[in-house]
């Protein structure tokens, strides 16, 4: 029982904390829950699940709210929704100690466009074909390393043009579609804990109601970045820690 009520708080905050920029919480979770003591696959494909239930909370309030954009965003939800199931089913294929490091990159990444990109762009690139691009790269990394892409996805989106509540409004409409596709293929090699994920569910359901209100109505669009910044970069520290000693 204490090991529930560890997991639903992680999920609970940091599925608050990360819907504030609609990115999905497995980017944090997977790493926190694997240092807990839960295998790393078991946890990838939990963290993708995590993510599906909370961004698709946020979703819904924001096409109820008018600011969801559907026709901009599917060609980013076509192509992370091939590309992630394939990464996922690479994973398999790469050892443990690679994909934590990759994940170390990806956080360090993240975290420093979120932190150090410049000013809003004075144009936006909405090309098909290059969201497309992206939305397949995305979803490559994304299915390996069992987190949504979110975090990589809204930096990204933020260089093209956007600004910081635009981009997580776009990503929350993404990352559900890609997130399942992905927990789909992990089930297939992976044998669920069933009780963990129905509760990390409520949680993380909650938890993309709390953040998705928190964006929308207490913060500005800087402030999401570089909290969301913050929080990936004290993550890939703890990780590299932990690969190092």
């Amino acid at each position: 029982m204490n090991d529930y009520i560890l997991y639903f708080s992680l999920t609970l905050g940091f599925s608050t904390l990360f819907s504030m920029g609609g990115i999905g919480a497995a980017i944090a979770l997977v790493p926190l829950f694997n240092v807990a003591g839960v295998p790393i696959n078991l946890a990838k494909a939990i963290g993708l699940f995590v993510n599906t239930s909370s961004t698709i909370t946020a979703s819904v309030m924001n096409f109820r709210r008018g600011v969801l954009n559907v026709k901009a965003t599917l060609p980013l939800v076509v192509a992370i929704l091939l590309a992630t199931p394939l990464g996922a089913w690479l994973s398999q294929y790469v050892v443990d100690i690679w994909v934590k490091w990759l994940l170390v990159v990806f956080l360090l990444t993240s975290g420093t466009l979120l932190l150090f990109q410049k000013r809003e762009a004075r144009f936006r690139f909405c090309s098909p074909v290059l969201l497309a691009a992206l939305g397949g790269s995305v979803g490559i990394i994304s299915g390996l390393l069992g987190v949504g892409g979110g975090s990589l996805l809204i930096p990204m989106l933020i260089l093209l043009g956007y600004n910081a509540k635009e981009a997580g409004v776009a990503v929350s409409m993404v990352i559900p579609f890609s997130s399942f596709g992905a927990f789909a293929t992990y089930l297939s090699f992976t044998e669920m804990d069933w009780p963990l994920l129905g509760v990390v569910t409520i949680a993380a359901i909650l938890g993309g109601y709390l953040g998705n209100r928190i964006m929308h109505f207490k913060l500005s669009p800087a402030q999401v970045k570089k909290l969301i910044g913050l929080v990936l970069y004290l993550l890939a520290a703890k990780i590299a820690v932990g690969l190092l000693t």
